[in-house]
């Protein structure tokens, strides 16, 4: 469990006391009048993420005092499993969820290391059996798989390479696993996921990973796996560019996601579809104006070839939901107008079902995994219009922008039972104490806890 920067002692460990402005007055009742007249003297008041380490006998540390400020939230205390010094350490005060924050230590002492050495974490928690380590380490572990594909730049992760990370992740849950590469796109129906990738060297394929048992209830994951996006001919400046090694956060995402169901053992039939391509530019790409075929039958005219995710969603939507699942689920790094609209922490998702919106939100709140829905608004349909082909796969002004991408989508889905688009971003621009800056696991702990309760109700 070194990754995870967990102590496998069962008990002991340096206490950890993590605390309110107002409780700092009554402190020196509950810790030594020593180590109260230390954190007096070195200022220590509790301010959200203050750090004051007291020093004991032996030039070792006797507690860690850690500010939560007037207003908490359950990863606060994170940042801990990077900061303190190497050791074993404990919570002993101010955690509300020890569970939630034994996640929080973990996902805080994350490092992608790939490119380059990095220190390992030292700093360790001692973790009592109630909090059910078995939950942490799985969402822990998932949390980490999606960072790293999404921190892997695209010479490394192109749809050759997303391939063999699903094909490695099925092996050890027995998992199948079937692609459909190239110029067999178009022999079997999946036009848009041809047309939007076939410029590339590394060809565009589907890829279909099924698990559990076919009589049980059929949950669908559907990820957007742009390996990288140029934009297309509508090309990206340099700075809309850098990033777009994280276009593929919606696979990123929801091959984490599979990997906790897995994990879990769930008694469901869960298929993961990926549309895996790369947005390039070449004398075959794809232009503004043209009219593509669909899976479904329906035409669709291309206003920006810069808006290519949603048109691998579309074919792949399509093939998911011709087996009328019980729950289909898509994701992607969608729009930057969902960004604008929630900034980048706080995905929305759209859906038609009451009932499972309100179960994401309860989900979202219990997990302390952000999730906001946003409406699918019906008259905006109108907005995506075409003189010469059934839709346009995006409108002619800016507004909306994450709605209408939806909306789209929702044109693709009409037999699963309930559906549910995730405009993710995939990424934190700043560090969190639970997270450093780069790629980001978003909602994926939210829908296990919603397919995990909905999996123990009987189909």
């Amino acid at each position: 469990m070194d990754a995870l920067a967990i102590s496998e002692k069962k008990s002991g460990g340096i206490p950890i006391w993590a605390l309110k402005p107002t409780e700092t007055r009554s402190i020196g009742n509950q810790i030594s009048k020593n180590a109260a007249l230390w954190a007096k003297t070195n200022g220590f008041v509790a301010r959200k993420g203050q750090l004051c380490l007291i020093p004991g006998s032996r030039n070792k540390i006797e507690a860690v005092l850690y500010g939560l400020g007037n207003s908490s939230m359950p990863m606060d205390t994170a940042k801990l499993s990077r900061i303190l010094p190497d050791g074993d350490y404990r919570f002993e005060h101010g955690i509300a969820d020890m569970q939630l924050a034994t996640l929080g230590w973990c996902l805080g002492a994350y490092q992608f290391a790939r490119y380059k050495i990095m220190v390992p974490r030292q700093a360790k928690l001692v973790v009592d059996k109630s909090v059910g380590m078995s939950v942490v380490k799985s969402a822990a572990n998932a949390t980490f798989l999606t960072r790293d594909l999404i921190n892997t730049p695209a010479n490394d992760l192109g749809p050759e390479e997303l391939e063999k990370v699903v094909r490695n992740l099925a092996k050890p849950y027995k998992a199948f696993v079937k692609v459909i590469k190239g110029d067999a796109l178009l022999k079997q129906n999946f036009p848009m996921i041809h047309t939007v990738g076939r410029a590339s060297i590394s060809a565009p394929r589907l890829i279909d990973m099924r698990w559990g048992s076919a009589k049980d209830k059929k949950i669908t994951l559907v990820g957007k796996g742009v390996s990288f996006d140029t934009g297309g001919l509508n090309i990206k400046p340099g700075g809309s560019m850098a990033l777009m090694k994280k276009d593929m956060g919606g696979a990123a995402n929801i091959i984490g996601l599979a990997r906790m169901i897995m994990d879990a053992k769930l008694p469901v039939s869960l298929r993961l579809l990926i549309p895996a391509v790369e947005n390039s530019i070449s004398s075959n790409s794809f232009r503004p104006g043209d009219i593509l075929d669909s899976r479904k039958g329906t035409s669709v005219e291309i206003g920006n070839t810069d808006a290519e995710g949603r048109l691998i969603l579309a074919d792949a939507l399509s093939f998911a939901d011709e087996e009328k699942p019980e729950l289909l689920i898509d994701m992607a790094t969608l729009t930057g107008a969902a960004r604008v609209a929630l900034g980048p922490d706080l995905p929305p998702f759209y859906t038609n079902d009451d009932v499972l919106a309100n179960d994401i939100n309860q989900a979202s709140t219990d997990k302390f995994d952000p999730l906001w829905r946003m409406p699918l608004w019906k008259p905006y349909n109108a907005m995506l219009s075409s003189k010469i082909a059934d839709i346009n796969h995006i409108t002619s002004g800016g507004f909306a922008g994450s709605i209408t991408a939806a909306l789209f989508l929702a044109n693709f889905v009409d037999h699963a039972k309930s559906w549910a688009h995730f405009d993710v971003f995939g990424w934190v621009p700043t560090e969190k104490p639970w997270a450093v800056v780069g790629g980001e696991a978003q909602g994926i702990r939210a829908l296990f806890e919603v397919i995990k309760t909905r999996s123990d109700i009987s189909a």
